[in-house]
């Protein structure tokens, strides 16, 4: 009967809706006003205040490439422009024939995981991180003028608010709409923060769903055009929990790798060493060329995933 119970709690999982168009994933988004700029869009997500009583929390986090989504390890902002020239400027009907054409419904097939709140911006935002990208990426551009693209694109990224509260409700039906007010986590009560007076328990906070979002099963079909990216959630749900595997994200990626909320994955040797596991068997032999003796080894190496999902990603 357990058995059953767990099967039913995993299809419903599986089944549930787990990705929701760009635009109404906050229903508080269409009633809020859309930033026009990338620091009214930092304001509006600012979580700096959390570190007043989370330092140690918020100073993991700010370690992780979650702190600098946008612009990654310099990678991610290339790729914006990459995405723009190689993609959006050779698909016929886009409506993308320059970098200036780059509109916010573009941007979302990298934004919707790289920086979900963007939805809650205008066309103008969009093509600020398009602008600031190109510089970045572009070998003609002075030192200071790279610095200053880097800082702009730094400002806006996955931080506390996207997974504490944005993000921090997916089955909305279900559960609700998150409120701009209250933060979320594995409590209820009163959170002496400004502008986050509560806090609520979020039903999906230690699931691996939660990462699901922008980890998530392949190609975005809810966009006009469905990009194919991470697909780690899919790998996880499909091979590693159908085995009958049953840690989440957050348990190998946060406290098995005790980084926290640094969250790394193979810039982590805990990790690396739990995921990968080698076996080397070698046999050296003599071979007989006619009359001579030639000394060989044979080396037979097996490498072994004992990750929760497929490796590489990306």
């Amino acid at each position: 009967m357990k058995r059953i119970s767990k099967f039913i709690a995993v299809f419903a999982l599986i089944a549930l809706p787990l990705l929701l168009t760009a635009g109404s994933r906050d229903a508080g988004a269409a009633e809020t006003k859309k930033a026009k700029t990338i620091d009214e869009l930092a304001a509006m997500y600012d979580s700096s205040s959390c570190k007043q009583c989370h330092e140690e929390i918020y100073n993991d986090w700010n370690k992780s490439l979650h702190a600098r989504s946008i612009f990654g390890t310099g990678r991610t902002a290339a790729t914006i422009k990459t995405t723009v020239e190689v993609g959006l400027k050779g698909w016929k009907y886009s409506g993308v024939k320059k970098a200036e054409d780059v509109e916010l419904r573009h941007l979302m097939i990298c934004a919707k995981c790289h920086l979900p709140q963007l939805a809650d911006a205008t066309d103008a935002v969009a093509k600020e991180i398009v602008k600031a990208a190109y510089t970045y990426a572009d070998p003609k551009t002075s030192d200071s003028e790279r610095e200053k693209a880097i800082a702009k694109l730094e400002k806006v990224n996955i931080n506390c608010l996207i997974c504490h509260q944005r993000n921090a409700i997916t089955h909305k039906w279900v559960d609700g709409t998150p409120d701009r007010k209250t933060v979320y986590g594995s409590k209820n009560g009163d959170h002496p923060a400004p502008g986050h007076p509560k806090m609520k328990t979020s039903p999906i906070m230690s699931e691996s769903i939660l990462c699901g979002q922008c980890h998530g099963q392949g190609p975005n079909f809810e966009l006009e055009n469905p990009s194919q990216c991470a697909t780690l959630y899919g790998s996880y749900l499909f091979s590693y929990r159908h085995d009958g595997g049953q840690e989440s994200c957050q348990e190998c990626h946060m406290k098995k790798s005790k980084l926290g909320h640094n969250m790394q994955s193979y810039r982590s040797k805990a990790l690396t060493d739990a995921a990968l596991d080698f076996h080397v068997d070698m046999l050296p032999h003599q071979w007989r060329d006619g009359s001579k003796m030639v000394p060989e080894t044979r080396v037979q190496v097996e490498m072994v995933n004992r990750a929760g999902h497929a490796i590489p990603d990306g």
